[in-house]
Protein backbone atom coordinates (compact mmCIF):
# COMPACT_ATOMS: atom_id res chain seq x y z
CA UNK A 1 0.00 0.00 0.00
CA UNK A 2 1.36 3.21 -0.84
CA UNK A 3 2.05 5.80 1.63
CA UNK A 4 -0.47 8.75 0.00
CA UNK A 5 -2.83 5.86 0.34
CA UNK A 6 -2.58 4.86 3.90
CA UNK A 7 -2.47 8.56 4.83
CA UNK A 8 -5.73 9.38 3.14
CA UNK A 9 -7.63 6.49 4.99
CA UNK A 10 -5.76 7.65 8.22
CA UNK A 11 -7.86 11.02 7.43
CA UNK A 12 -10.73 9.31 6.83
CA UNK A 13 -10.72 7.26 9.72
CA UNK A 14 -9.71 9.92 11.81
CA UNK A 15 -12.84 11.88 10.02
CA UNK A 16 -15.16 9.18 10.78
CA UNK A 17 -14.49 8.89 14.61
CA UNK A 18 -14.70 12.61 14.83
CA UNK A 19 -18.34 12.67 13.61
CA UNK A 20 -19.03 9.91 15.84
CA UNK A 21 -17.86 11.93 18.61
CA UNK A 22 -19.51 14.59 17.96
CA UNK A 23 -23.09 12.71 17.35
CA UNK A 24 -22.49 10.95 20.56
CA UNK A 25 -21.84 14.27 22.28
CA UNK A 26 -24.91 16.17 20.44
CA UNK A 27 -27.17 12.78 21.54
CA UNK A 28 -26.34 13.91 25.65
CA UNK A 29 -26.88 17.31 25.20
CA UNK A 30 -30.14 16.72 24.14
CA UNK A 31 -30.55 14.43 26.62
CA UNK A 32 -29.53 16.49 29.25
CA UNK A 33 -31.99 19.39 28.21
CA UNK A 34 -34.72 17.02 28.42
CA UNK A 35 -33.57 15.88 31.35
CA UNK A 36 -33.99 19.47 32.74
CA UNK A 37 -37.09 20.74 30.75
CA UNK A 38 -38.75 17.96 32.93
CA UNK A 39 -37.17 18.59 35.95
CA UNK A 40 -38.01 22.37 35.09
CA UNK A 41 -41.82 21.15 34.33
CA UNK A 42 -41.85 19.27 37.65
CA UNK A 43 -41.13 22.03 40.11
CA UNK A 44 -43.70 23.18 42.82
CA UNK A 45 -42.55 26.82 41.93
CA UNK A 46 -45.49 28.78 40.83
CA UNK A 47 -45.82 30.88 37.51
CA UNK A 48 -43.59 34.47 37.52
CA UNK A 49 -46.87 36.25 36.79
CA UNK A 50 -48.85 34.78 39.52
CA UNK A 51 -45.74 35.70 42.09
CA UNK A 52 -46.05 39.39 40.36
CA UNK A 53 -49.57 39.64 40.90
CA UNK A 54 -49.36 38.49 44.54
CA UNK A 55 -46.96 41.37 44.97
CA UNK A 56 -49.15 43.74 43.31
CA UNK A 57 -51.95 42.94 45.82
CA UNK A 58 -49.35 42.84 48.33
CA UNK A 59 -48.56 46.58 48.01
CA UNK A 60 -51.92 47.47 47.55
CA UNK A 61 -52.25 46.03 51.04
CA UNK A 62 -49.87 47.76 52.55
CA UNK A 63 -50.80 51.14 50.92
CA UNK A 64 -54.41 51.22 52.35
CA UNK A 65 -52.67 50.02 55.98
CA UNK A 66 -54.65 46.94 55.55
CA UNK A 67 -51.34 45.52 56.86
CA UNK A 68 -48.27 46.92 58.77
CA UNK A 69 -44.66 47.38 57.58
CA UNK A 70 -43.44 44.32 59.31
CA UNK A 71 -45.61 42.10 58.05
CA UNK A 72 -45.50 43.57 54.60
CA UNK A 73 -41.61 43.22 54.84
CA UNK A 74 -42.34 39.56 55.88
CA UNK A 75 -44.65 38.78 53.02
CA UNK A 76 -42.40 40.68 50.26
CA UNK A 77 -39.22 39.06 51.04
CA UNK A 78 -41.26 35.73 50.93
CA UNK A 79 -42.71 36.55 47.53
CA UNK A 80 -38.97 37.71 46.48
CA UNK A 81 -37.74 34.68 47.04
CA UNK A 82 -40.26 32.51 44.79
CA UNK A 83 -39.20 35.11 41.86
CA UNK A 84 -36.71 32.96 39.42
CA UNK A 85 -33.83 35.55 38.35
Amino acid sequence: MSQARFQKMQREKAKREKAQAKAERKAQRAEEAELAAESDDDSDAPPQEQVIAKLAKLHEQFDDDQIDFDTFEERKQELMDQLQV
